[in-house]
């Protein structure tokens, strides 16, 4: 697969059509992306709808777990943000409720594609490529060289200087296996990653914790999406953002509305004003950089250009494969986890 300002006076006559119709109960929201975003997109729906959302912010692995441990008696209504491969398990196994957005013809054909390999379940919100960032100042207090490769990870220079996710709780670790999986193969992929692990100071819960460390200065290198990098750059840390010469592959963050919503017509609309040019531009305003899944909605001004990065043709529907998934997340935890050094997680 390749990648190719107010609401007007119609939207909000919409708007308060559909708020005759949802519930007066709080909408219960899980969000992955970042707690910026989340906030801002809270605060945004909040104020245009006048109804009342608890917005709670979880790592993607963790949204999966909780909706598939809450399935006899949902909790949460909406499961907003995370990488797409989440979703695409979650409708595997009924859990989600399908449901086709009103903006749907606005959106680019990545999502459109991503919405119907969904069966109609999960509607495709922002795109970002996988990567990694280095603190220069740090590499350079440490003497040692730029990577620019995956390859470069796993030199002995970089022992005790690389973060990465785990890939049981954060969607971008997953992203990052199923990638080297395709780029590699999978027995080579694996023996990647335990090279890498060598090197690992920490696997983190969060997929943007990585680069976050680095930026702080408490590891030299993060992999994670590249647009969580490029945040950390624009508020002044030393960040140098690689995308790995070899390639790499990406994601389409989705939102999804859970099946058995004790709000079905509030989920709708949040799903509804999610894709929207408006809800699609509390990215940029809370200061993230992902790409809009709406071709009308602007383009944050630091988004990275990911015509030209080298990608995989990132196969979505196996990868998002629950059977896949699992026994792809058993053989990390056998063959790289258990044997890492250390094995800390945040």
């Amino acid at each position: 697969m390749k990648f190719i300002a107010s609401l007007g006076a119609g939207a909000a006559v919409w708007l308060s059509l559909s708020l005759n119709a949802a519930s007066a109960q709080d909408l219960n929201v899980l969000c992955a992306v970042q707690v910026e975003w989340c906030q801002m997109m809270e605060a945004v729906f909040e104020e245009k709808t006048g109804l009342d959302v608890s917005m709670e912010r979880r790592s993607t692995g963790e949204i999966l777990d909780r909706v598939r441990a809450e399935r006899a008696a949902p909790k949460i209504d909406v499961w907003w943000g995370g990488t797409g491969d989440t979703h695409l398990q979650a409708a595997g196994e009924d859990l989600l409720e399908p449901y086709q957005p009103k903006n749907f013809e606005d959106t680019l054909p990545w999502a459109q594609n991503f919405f119907l390999m969904s069966g109609g379940k999960a509607a495709g919100i922002y795109a970002g490529a996988l990567g990694f960032g280095y603190n220069s100042d740090f590499l350079a207090e440490h003497g040692v060289a730029a990577p620019s490769c995956w390859k470069d990870l796993t030199a002995p220079r970089y022992k005790g200087l690389v973060q990465m996710p785990n890939p049981n709780s954060s969607g971008t670790a997953y992203t990052m296996l199923a990638t080297l999986v395709q780029l590699l193969g999978e027995d080579e992929a694996f023996e990647y990653l335990a090279a890498l692990a060598k090197n690992i100071d920490r696997f983190t819960t969060s997929g943007a914790a990585p680069v976050q460390a680095a930026a702080r200065g408490e590891t030299g290198i993060g992999i994670s999406f590249i647009h969580d990098a490029v945040t950390q750059k624009l508020a002044g840390a030393p960040m140098v953002i690689v995308a790995p010469c070899e390639g790499t592959g990406y994601e389409i963050g989705a939102v999804s509305i859970v099946k058995g919503t004790r709000n079905p017509e509030a989920a709708r609309l949040f799903v509804d004003f999610a894709l929207s040019p408006e809800g699609q531009e509390t990215c940029a305003a809370s200061g993230q950089n992902q790409i809009p899944a709406n071709a009308k909605a602007s383009l944050p001004p630091a988004a990275p250009d990911i015509s030209l990065i080298r990608m995989v043709d990132y196969d979505f529907a196996t990868f998002g494969s629950p059977d896949q998934r699992r026994r792809l997340l058993d053989r990390f935890d056998k063959e790289v986890l258990q044997t890492a050094t250390p094995v800390a997680t945040q």
